[in-house]
């Protein structure tokens, strides 16, 4: 197995604080590997046999229901780890993880994870606020689904996504992955139409512009008024 070189990681908040000889015994059993774009990393319902930690490129984590329905749940950003069934007790991945672009991961056997945290308690604290954190991120979706118009709905994924992976050009903030339409319906719980009927409006307002799987947010201030309205304000 090829040695994982430690400036991959030092930068990353998760191994903040750790010495050169910490990182080289924690990235001593993980191997790298590359997904091409639209590649599965694993499926839904697949023995969690390893953790892994995006170094490059966007994953889609995206959940079928048991009438097949499609969600996806959220995306990865590169330093962001992912798969980590096992630190919630769960012995199968929840969801499947797709390479939204092409991606560069680093990879753990689950068998690992016992001996690093033993080893190196802060990881599984980092973990821990991870985990929290995307429950939150869940509460509020949760909340949004049963209290919002579909158009707040889509303009909070929007803002969201620009937060977490905007590019900030001359005319705006780009969404820097490949992210389509129907993904962001199967963000908000709504249909491929909807969400094309609303982006096509906003569009025609100068609020946003958008290709095959591009998004750039052209008015952020304005759908962050979008996301807030009460819906019963009127027209902003």
């Amino acid at each position: 197995m090829a040695k994982v070189d430690t400036s991959l990681v030092a930068h990353l908040p998760l191994f903040a604080g750790f010495k050169a000889e910490d990182l080289e015994e924690i990235l001593r059993e993980a191997r790298s590997a590359r997904y091409p774009k639209n590649s599965a990393i694993f499926e839904q319902g697949a023995d969690a046999h390893a953790f892994f930690l995006l170094l490059h490129g966007h994953v889609r984590a995206a959940k079928t229901t048991p009438t097949g329905e499609q969600i996806v749940v959220r995306y990865v950003a590169p330093g962001e780890t992912f798969g980590i069934a096992m630190a919630i007790g769960l012995a199968q991945y929840p969801a499947t993880a797709t390479a939204v672009d092409d991606s560069v991961v680093l990879i753990w056997p689950t068998a690992a994870w016992p001996r690093l945290v033993e080893r190196f308690p802060s990881l599984a604290s980092s973990t821990l606020l991870t985990v929290g954190s995307r429950l939150q991120e869940s509460h509020t979706r949760i909340l949004e689904m049963s209290t919002q118009q579909v158009e707040q709905r889509v303009a909070h994924a929007l803002l969201r996504l620009a937060k977490q992976s905007g590019k900030k050009l001359d005319h705006g903030i780009e969404i820097d992955f490949p992210i389509s339409r129907q993904d962001i319906a199967q963000m908000t719980g709504t249909t491929l139409h909807t969400v094309s009927r609303i982006l096509s409006g906003w569009e025609s307002q100068g609020l946003v512009e958008s290709g095959r799987q591009r998004i750039i947010l052209r008015d952020p201030h304005k759908i962050v008024i979008l996301a807030e309205r009460n819906p019963d304000s009127g027209p902003a």
